[in-house]
C-alpha cells in the first residue's frame, strides 16, 4: 500500500519539475530529429529509440501535446511550432476517425490544447486558428458519440476498437472530446436529422462504465472487491445484455489491469471538474446534477482507493494485481516496487496517470467536504517518486523520458534487455506524455496559476 507523505506540498516538487522539463526537452529534441511520419505514430522505446507498434493510431496526440506541455510550462516556442506545426499537417485524420476510441487522447491532447493556449492567453488569439481548433473538436466529439451500443436498461456506452461488444475501462478518458464539444454547442446528427446530444452520451457512457467496469464489493462475483477494476466488460450486442468481464491488455478478467484502473482514476477526476462547470438545467433528464455528481464520485473514490491499496509503497504498481509473478515477490505491497526483479514488470505509466487524477480527485472533494488530502497527497507522493533517479531518464540518447512501463504484457510486445527475465528500462508515449501532464498541473498549483484544465478556463 503507498505509504503517503501528508507533508509534501506541490512548492516542495518544483526542483525536481525543473529537471524533468530539462530532460523533456531533450528527449522531445532527440525524437523530432529521427522521427519519420511515415513510420506511423511512435510508441514504446526498444533499446532506448521510439518504435511504432501495429494495432491503432492512438499515441500520435500524445506525441505533439507532449510538445505543447513543454511550450505550456516553459515558454520554449520551438515546441509550440513543432506541436502546432505537427498537428495541422497531421493529426486531421484521427478528427474523423470512425474506427477507434481514442478520440480524447488523440485529439484533445492537440486540437484542444492549442484552443485552452488561447483561451488562457498563452498565445494570440487569431480568430480563424481558434475556429480550425474548434472546428477539429466539435467533429471529434461527434464521431467519437457516434461509436454507440445501446444496452438493456435504456443506457449505452461508447465501443471499444473490438466492437459493438466491448467497453473499454480506457474510454472514459475519451470522454475528454464529448465534454469540449458539448461545451462548444454541438450535436451529433444521425438519420433523418435526429439529433443527439453530447453531454447525454457522455453521461450514459460514463454510469454504464461505472456500473460495469468498476466493483465496490457488492458480490457481483466471487472477486467483487471495492475498487476492482476490469478492462473490457462485454455486452451482447443483439439485445445490450451484460455478459461479463473481460480483458485485453491485463492478466485475467478477475485481476485489475493498473494502467486501466489508471484511466478511470483519472478519467472520472476530470469529468468531474467538468460536470460541475455546467448548470442544474443540463442535468434534468439524468436525474439532476446531484445525483450524477453522487455517482461518478462514488466510482472515482472507490478507484482511487484501491489503486492506492494495491501499491508497492512508493506507488508505482505492477502492471497486473494479480500477475502471476507476484507470488514470488512476497509481501510486494509492503515495499516500494522493484523494476529490475525477475518475475513480474511494474508499470510506472500507470502511475503518472493515476497520480494526476488522485490530485484532481483530492482538489475537487476539498472544494466542498473534507477527504480529499488523502488523494491529493497521495498524487503529490506518487510524482515525487516518478520524478526520482530511478524513473526520470537522464541518459542522453535515451529518447524516452519515463522509464520502467510496460504496453501490453499478454502479448509480449515489450522490449525485455539482455540479460533479464521481465520488460524494464523503456518509456512510452503515454506515460511520458502524462508525466508531463501531471507536473504542468503541480508547477501551476505551486506557482498558483491558472488551474490547468483540459477544457480550459471556467467563464461562469
Amino acid at each position: 500500500m503507498l505509504t503517503i507523505d501528508s507533508q509534501l506540498r506541490p512548492a516542495d516538487l518544483l526542483p525536481a519539475i525543473e529537471r524533468m522539463w530539462a530532460e523533456s526537452a531533450r528527449c522531445l529534441d532527440e525524437l523530432e530529429a529521427s522521427w519519420s511520419p511515415a513510420r506511423g505514430s511512435p510508441v514504446f522505446t526498444i533499446k532506448g529509440e521510439y518504435t511504432s507498434q501495429g494495432w491503432t493510431e492512438w499515441t500520435q496526440g500524445f506525441q505533439f501535446g507532449s510538445a505543447l506541455l513543454q511550450f505550456d510550462a516553459t515558454g520554449d516556442e520551438r515546441f509550440l511550432e513543432i506541436g502546432r506545426k505537427r498537428t495541422i499537417e497531421l493529426m486531421a485524420p484521427h478528427v474523423s476517425h470512425i474506427g477507434v476510441h481514442d478520440h480524447g487522447f488523440n485529439n484533445v491532447s492537440t486540437y484542444g490544447t492549442l484552443r485552452r493556449l488561447v483561451l488562457e492567453s498563452k498565445i494570440p488569439r487569431d480568430q480563424r486558428e481558434l475556429d480550425l481548433y474548434e472546428l477539429a473538436l466539435k467533429v471529434s466529439g461527434a464521431v467519437q458519440a457516434s461509436r454507440w451500443s445501446r444496452t438493456h436498461d435504456g443506457g449505452g456506452y461508447i465501443y471499444s476498437f473490438n466492437g459493438p461488444h466491448s467497453l473499454f475501462a480506457d474510454t472514459i478518458r475519451s470522454l475528454r472530446s464529448l465534454a469540449i464539444a458539448h461545451q462548444l454547442g454541438h450535436r451529433l446528427m444521425g438519420e433523418n436529422d435526429e439529433s443527439f446530444s453530447l453531454l447525454s452520451r457522455l453521461l450514459q457512457h460514463a454510469r454504464t462504465t461505472a456500473d460495469y467496469n468498476v466493483y465496490y464489493g457488492n458480490g457481483r462475483d466471487t472477486w467483487d472487491v471495492p475498487g476492482r477494476v476490469v478492462h473490457e466488460s462485454i455486452f451482447n450486442p443483439n439485445d445490450g445484455r451484460y455478459r461479463c468481464p473481460s480483458s485485453q491488455q491485463g492478466y485475467s478478467p478477475f485481476t485489475t489491469w493498473t494502467r486501466g484502473a489508471a484511466w478511470i482514476v483519472t478519467g472520472y477526476a476530470e469529468q468531474l471538474e467538468f460536470l460541475a462547470t455546467l448548470s442544474n438545467e443540463e442535468f434534468a433528464a439524468f436525474g439532476g446534477k446531484e445525483e450524477v455528481m453522487q455517482w461518478m464520485e462514488r466510482a472515482a473514490i472507490v478507484s482511487a482507493a484501491g489503486f492506492i491499496a494495491d501499491c508497492p509503497t512508493d506507488g508505482v504498481p505492477y502492471w497486473d494485481n494479480g500477475a502471476p509473478g507476484l507470488v514470488h515477490l512476497g509481501r510486494w505491497r509492503e515495499r516500494p516496487a522493484m523494476p529490475f526483479n525477475e518475475y513480474e514488470p511494474v508499470d510506472s505509466s500507470a502511475a503518472a496517470i493515476a497520480a494526476q487524477g488522485l490530485i484532481r480527485l483530492g482538489n475537487f472533494l476539498n472544494q466542498s467536504e473534507s477527504g480529499g488530502d488523502q488523494f491529493l497527497q497521495a498524487g503529490l507522493t506518487m510524482l515525487q517518486t516518478l520524478l526520482s533517479e530511478t524513473y526520470l531518464n537522464a541518459q542522453a540518447g535515451h529518447q524516452g523520458l519515463l522509464l520502467h512501463s510496460v504496453y501490453h504484457r499478454p502479448r509480449n510486445w515489450d522490449y525485455i534487455p539482455r540479460g533479464r527475465k521481465i520488460p524494464c528500462g523503456e518509456a512510452c508515449m503515454w506515460g511520458d506524455y502524462h508525466l508531463r501532464e501531471t507536473c504542468l498541473l503541480v508547477q501551476r498549483m505551486a506557482k498558483k496559476e491558472p488551474y490547468y484544465r483540459f477544457f480550459g478556463p471556467d467563464f461562469r
